[in-house]
């Protein structure tokens, strides 16, 4: 049990780290970075290996620390409703994928979750600033801006659980969730 445990705080740290460090390969284009979405990679793979709440974890920590240590992104609004959008991610996938088995739906119900998730905190945290955040920017953020991160996500993610199912270092019942 120890073992075991010690295995998934490794591992979560180590999506963490991935998540700190990932935006690195587009900052010298930051419109790049919001459109590959770098920091979400980790955070949806963390739900896949060690399951919803490792995923919870790990999404809420990688935005707000990386704007502490880094400034970027922006702390508010941006980083923190980022943190909501990710924890959303990292849970949604392991919780989906605990129950069906199956990473297709688990991607896609997370992806569209989060983004739901990302878009009230945004109204909300836009209107604490006296800023408006509508149905526009919504679309925008959430999708037409994002579209080049979702396309790749959706080709590469379920790649890389396929590599790591095979490897033995994930099954389709993961256990952490």
């Amino acid at each position: 049990m120890a073992k075991e445990s010690t295995r998934h705080l490794v591992l979560a740290a180590l999506f963490l780290a991935l998540g700190l460090l990932l935006p690195f390969l587009t900052a010298q284009v930051p419109a790049l970075g919001a459109r590959l979405l770098p920091m979400h990679i980790p955070v949806l793979l963390c739900g896949f290996v060690l399951g919803g709440p490792w995923g919870f974890a790990v999404g809420l920590i990688t935005p707000v620390l990386r704007s502490f240590l880094l400034g970027m992104p922006p702390m508010f609004p941006t980083a923190v409703a980022m943190a909501f959008e990710l924890a959303a991610y990292g849970f949604l996938t392991g919780l989906v994928y605990k129950r069906t088995g199956s990473v297709y739906p688990s991607l896609i119900l997370a992806m569209l979750g989060g983004r739901i998730v990302w878009g009230v905190v945004s109204f909300v945290l836009y209107g604490l600033s006296g800023s408006s955040f509508g149905w526009q920017a919504f679309i925008a953020g959430a999708f037409v801006n994002a579209l080049p991160g979702i396309i790749f996500q959706l080709i590469a993610i379920p790649l890389i659980v396929l590599a790591l199912q095979r490897a033995g270092l994930v099954s389709s019942q993961t256990r952490g969730a």
